[in-house]
């Protein structure tokens, strides 16, 4: 374990790899923005490590998390996938995915980027937060409260504030590696 390092990731050797390299980088793809909330939906009631080790099935079974493709997923589509062993198979997550979808092509086609729209909770840019310890992480906060009613309001369902605040920590905007961790200096530029 490198010294300092976020202990939530524990010894995992794939959860230290996504620690090190994914975790706390600023995305601003719409694609991987949509993928990525996409997949912490998933984790709902679940550890994040097994929907980690499940992100090249879910690629797989939901093509590569094209919205266009997805929005046109059918009944025999949704069957289809709640036989893969390779995803969670639950219905209503399966099918958030394809409402988030749905949602996603609604913005798009209001003219709304997805990417600007998730990133003006923080203000365009990341917010640098100061923990010293794991304890002090918390699991909302007024950002995720504001974006999970607006996610919701647009259409997408499993953006709870916890997932969204998830979602906001993993894909860099806000910056949560503990202060000895040597991934908050690396993110932080």
């Amino acid at each position: 374990m490198s010294e300092g390092r976020c202990t939530w990731c524990g010894d995992d050797p794939q959860y230290v790899a996504y620690h090190d390299n994914q975790w706390g980088r600023p995305v601003y793809d719409k694609y991987e923005l949509f993928e990525k909330l996409c997949l912490d939906g998933q984790q709902a009631g679940l550890s994040w490590l097994i929907i980690l080790r499940k992100t090249e099935h879910y690629r797989t079974a939901f093509d590569g998390f094209d919205p266009a493709k997805i929005a046109q997923y059918d009944e025999a589509k949704v069957e289809a996938l709640l036989q893969n062993p390779g995803i969670v198979r639950n219905r209503l997550k399966v099918n958030s995915i394809i409402r988030n979808a749905k949602a996603f092509l609604a913005m798009e086609q209001q003219g709304v980027d997805f990417s600007a729209f998730l990133w003006d909770f923080v203000g365009g840019q990341p917010k640098l937060n100061h923990w010293q310890t794991t304890a002090e992480l918390p699991a909302t906060s007024a950002e995720s409260d504001a974006m999970s009613k607006a996610l919701k309001k647009a259409g997408f369902n499993f953006v709870g504030s916890t997932i969204c605040y998830a979602f906001m920590q993993a894909v860099g905007m806000v910056n949560d590696h503990l202060v000895s961790c040597p991934q908050h200096a690396e993110c932080q530029r």
